[in-house]
């Protein structure tokens, strides 16, 4: 199936995503992800169904599908086509109805009903244009959303006072003051709520205003003269060539031909001091040459880019939903028909019940419509997920999905593997042995090189960067072994194995050794490398032991390797000697035990990763890790462990104190206003604030300490 990835404009909470999610499921999309905060909309689409189609569906919806060529052509925006400006329009009108509201003012035309009713059509018009189109089309397709109790509030208000002008009675059914300040503060709290939200994308929007800069291109004419012109970067492709100097930024991912520089790459590792580089390196795009000039080419454009790939995660992770956003959508869902029932109920029971009139009655449950706020039930889980979410990225966290920051949470014990995670996978070969009397050093490194340089483990990588050779084995087939290492076939039909102890025992008793190259069932020589101890491994142990979390070493490695480092940093449990499968059962043990998190960053730990509660990969692992990872930590980023655990915690905390205040609010305003002791001129400006009040609460998150 194709996946389609969409920006769509004017979702303005969880019911709009609702509606636009019914609508994907009924046309027959599948996996569909809707996040209103951003607007990012994914799902795929079956054979034969044409995406434009479902686009123009969308659009009848009252929403507006983003295409690529929107951000090419910058689009005339309509007159009110933004609540701010529909905000100032009805103000104009707005504000002489309200002057007769302040005690001691009494302006004598302002109490004429047609000049008040010359001042609300006005306002009337562009609020049914708003409020009264969203509304229908979301009861026509059997979600209503917040607007629906907007327009009901303000038709009642606007009809029953059209009504008492009519049949001249306008001094007992004057409303009209009502209906547009309903109309005029929504619009003023509608805004507010806009910015509030714009501000938990904040860290979203910088990394995204990166992938947009100037670049300079080098050419060459038919003498060979080098010319330097400038480019955006949106137009760069795979293989130009480019001139980097200091001060500039990266305008895509690239590697470096000719030049050193000091690089700040605190866009995709929130690590800000400078790493050097130099030729065969690579460079992320959106980075800063703090230092140096190099000459480049483009390796990856556009979606294809590291950045890019952060980005695409981050947003995929927000429409995912989170277990406790399951009970807000579920309240959400029914709760507009909910408030149209009580706003019913409080009109009839006030008239009938209670003896008011029938103007203070309506009145009151004008209020209740007003009042209500859905918007804030569904804001309270994507707003916090949203700036959890971009505070990570913005410190090298990715997560690949919401549901990893809540289960953090609860996260008891924490698995590390030992070589690339807990040390810096950067080893040296500190010495080796050939045992075979008919090979010398020189075939013998031959032969390591020929088999090692197909394997993605550390110490391989290590002997083949140390022995590389121009005269390596051709191989007729060749393989890497999970938990074992590689074994291969020349063309002559010879085996050889490149492997751990276990692969050398039935020739040897000396288990001390890292690497055994064995041939046709004969052992021809073993190397030793030596590893270094990450520097920020023990303070992550530490942290961790004083949060009460235990911490567990659990890898392939000979046990005395494991034991010196386990007890060096301080680890709780040590195992070692596991295979892949091994280390599989452990895991199932272990989360049998209580929610555990596994850190690692090989090819053998993939299964591992994908069966943990939370599987945590580092950016510089294999692909295959890093897909079956949940969190990426960038940049070498073990330091960075504590944090993630730390706002996968805080950012639940800040979730159940939305959904608390939203509830909470919903709960006493709307009894509030159903006993009078709220007008809806009052809840149309608290019902905005509402909202606000969460973003805000969410935005704390940018500053609060989670370590």
């Amino acid at each position: 199936m194709e996946k389609v990835n969409w920006k769509v404009e004017g979702m303005t909470c969880t019911n709009c995503a609702l509606t636009v999610n019914k609508y994907l499921e009924s046309k027959g999309m599948q996996n569909v992800k809707v996040n209103f905060i951003g607007g990012d909309v994914s799902f795929e689409v079956p054979e034969n169904i044409a995406t434009k189609d479902i686009a123009k569906g969308i659009n009848g919806l009252g929403y507006h599908v983003a295409q690529e060529h929107d951000d090419d052509e910058p689009k005339r925006k309509k007159f009110l086509s933004t609540h701010i400006q529909r905000f100032w329009f009805c103000f104009v009108f707005t504000a002489p109805l309200m002057l007769h509201m302040i005690p001691g003012v009494h302006i004598h035309v302002l109490m004429n009903p047609y000049v008040q009713l010359g001042l609300t059509i006005p306002v009337f018009l562009v609020g049914m244009d708003f409020f009264g189109r969203s509304a229908i089309k979301s009861v026509w397709k059997g979600i209503p959303n917040m607007n629906v109790l907007i327009a009901l509030g303000a038709v009642a208000a606007f009809g029953y006072s059209l009504y008492g002008t009519i049949i001249g009675r306008a001094e007992d059914f004057l409303f009209y003051e009502t209906t547009a300040t309903i109309i005029t503060l929504v619009f003023l709290g509608n805004w507010m709520e806009d910015r509030s939200v714009e501000t938990t994308q904040a860290a979203l929007q910088k990394l995204a205003t990166t992938q947009k800069s100037m670049a300079n291109m080098i050419a060459y004419d038919d003498q060979h003269q080098e010319h330097i012109f400038p480019v955006e970067s949106t137009s760069l492709k795979v293989g130009d060539l480019l001139l980097i100097k200091s001060g500039e930024q990266v305008p895509m991912d690239c590697k470096i031909l000719w030049g050193e520089v000091q690089v700040n790459e605190a866009i995709v590792s929130g690590e800000s001091t400078p790493v050097f580089k130099q030729m065969k390196d690579h460079l992320i795009g959106g980075s800063i040459i703090e230092s140096g000039t190099v000459k480049t080419y483009v390796t990856a454009v556009g979606e294809d880019t590291v950045l890019s790939g952060i980005l695409k995660m981050v947003r995929e992770a927000q429409t995912e939903k989170p277990p406790v956003q399951q009970l807000a959508d579920k309240i959400s869902a029914i709760f507009v028909p909910t408030v149209v029932s009580i706003a019913l109920i409080t009109l009839l029971a006030n008239y009938f019940l209670a003896d008011q009139t029938f103007s203070t009655s309506l009145l009151r449950s004008i209020a209740v419509l007003v009042i209500s706020c859905p918007c804030a039930m569904g804001l309270a889980t994507p707003a916090a997920i949203a700036v959890g979410l971009g505070r990570a990225a913005r410190n090298g966290i990715l997560f690949k999905n919401a549901k990893s920051l809540e289960i953090f949470k609860s996260i008891r014990q924490v698995v590390f593997d030992k070589t690339g995670t807990l040390t810096t996978g950067h080893f040296n070969i500190t010495r080796f042995a050939v045992t075979a009397a008919e090979l010398n050093e020189e075939n013998f490194q031959r032969i390591v090189y020929s088999l090692e340089k197909y394997s993605n483990h550390p110490i391989a990588n290590a002997i083949a960067r140390n022995w590389k050779t121009k005269d390596e084995i051709r191989w007729a087939s060749i393989e890497e072994v999970k938990g074992l290492g590689m074994k291969a076939t020349d063309k002559e039909g010879n085996h050889y194995i490149a492997g751990s102890f276990k692969t050398a025992t039935a020739f040897t008793n000396d288990g001390s050794h890292n690497v055994y190259i064995i041939r046709n069932n004969q052992l021809l020589g073993w190397i030793d490398v030596a590893d270094e101890i990450r520097p920020e491994a023990k303070a992550v142990i530490s942290t961790l032991h004083a949060r009460g979390i235990r911490t567990i070493l659990l890898s392939g490695d000979q046990k005395d390797k494991c034991e010196k480092v386990g007890k060096e940093l301080g680890i709780n449990t040590i195992i070692a000697e596991q295979t892949p499968a091994q280390k599989l059962e452990k895991i199932a043990a272990f989360n049998s035990d209580g929610p555990t998190a596994m850190v690692g960053d090989g090819i053998n730990d993939a299964p591992a990763l994908a069966k943990a509660t939370v599987g945590i990969s580092l950016s510089d692992a294999t692909q295959v890790a890093m897909q079956s990872a949940q969190v990426v930590l960038m940049n070498h980023g073990l330091k960075n462990l504590p944090m993630a655990l730390g706002l996968g915690k805080h950012t639940y905390i800040t979730i159940k104190e939305n959904l608390f205040w939203a509830f909470a609010y919903n709960i006493v305003a709307i009894p509030v206003a159903a006993l009078g002791y709220l007008n809806p001129t009052f809840g149309a400006l608290v019902m905005g604030l509402s909202d606000v009040v969460l973003a805000i609460n969410s935005i704390r998150l940018n500053f609060k300490k989670v370590v």
